[in-house]
């Protein structure tokens, strides 16, 4: 009967251990789940970031025009991991400035010509001119990030590059351009449910490549490549400036409010244009010819 009763007090004291890890288990997902729901609720509604954001474009096109005034240079790079948000937030900076003014360079990999280069050449080609604003989608910085962790370069030129790049960055500051670059840091689980969103979305299935995929892998690698670059890249005069961008709205926000604020005052009066009446009134468009505006929807 001892026995018995051992074995019985043996087995309800498992049942007990089982019902009592179900419960922590149940515990710890409805906490990660309460996390979750609080961490999207922190998340800017779109709404409010347009109506954030819609000042600060103002003041984007008063820095146009004060750059057109006073002939300075203005160049952003914009570095991070895939998925970031770094053509979202050059977005956000060009779409109401001036094409003729403001360009993007995203460039794709190096030509064979270009290959047999120095590293820096085929980049010096698209700074900015007098009134102009470029912005760097990824630049420079490759050699440093997906090129050294990737394999495409070799650790010697990896080497070269953390030397050169401050001493080219410095010659250009000192020559008058203004340069900002921003880190768009984003943690993994974000970035894995964005890589998620571009392989189901049509309209953003043209941003994965093999490698994109490849370099999932690699999180870990990829942040002790940006550490060794930051240590040796981020100078006075070329400083880093990191930007959380796990939710995207609030980043961009973050990283367009830094730049305004870290230039001079950029407050030129914009020329006031006079509108006299049209003579003769105003007319309707009308073709002579066979050709016709096509149907409407």
């Amino acid at each position: 009967m001892a026995g018995k009763k051992s074995k019985n007090s043996g087995k309800r004291s498992d049942e007990k251990s089982d019902k009592d890890a179900k419960s922590s288990k149940s515990s710890k997902s409805a906490k990660s789940e309460k996390n979750e729901k609080s961490e999207k609720s922190d998340r800017l509604s779109k709404s409010d970031y347009l109506e954030r954001l819609q000042p600060m474009q103002v003041e984007l096109n008063n820095l146009g025009r004060w750059l057109q005034h006073t002939r300075k240079r203005l160049l952003v790079i914009v570095e991070g991991r895939d998925t970031a948000g770094k053509g979202g937030v050059i977005s956000a900076i060009s779409e109401t400035l001036s094409p003729r003014q403001c360009r993007t360079v995203a460039l794709g990999k190096p030509s064979e010509r270009e290959q047999g280069e120095w590293y820096f050449q085929r980049y010096l080609t698209h700074l900015p001119s007098a009134g102009e604003i470029v912005l760097f989608d990824r630049s420079w910085y490759n050699r440093a990030g997906v090129e050294a962790v990737m394999g495409f370069c070799t650790p010697q030129q990896t080497e070269d590059f953390l030397k050169q790049a401050p001493t080219l960055e410095r010659l250009l500051v000192d020559d008058g351009l203004l340069l900002f670059k921003y880190w768009l840091t984003v943690d993994q689980e974000q970035q894995e449910e964005r890589f998620a969103e571009r392989a189901e979305d049509p309209l953003k299935q043209w941003k994965l490549s093999p490698i994109d995929l490849e370099a999932r892998q690699h999180y870990e690698d990829y942040g002790r490549a940006r550490d060794r670059m930051l240590e040796h890249t981020h100078t006075r005069h070329a400083p880093w400036a990191l930007v959380d961008f796990n939710d995207q709205r609030r980043g961009r926000l973050t990283l367009i409010r830094h730049l305004l604020d870290h230039l001079p005052d950029v407050s030129v009066p914009a020329k006031e244009l006079q509108f006299p009446p049209v003579a003769g009134g105003l007319k309707e468009e009308r073709f002579g010819g066979k050709l016709k505006p096509i149907k409407s929807l």
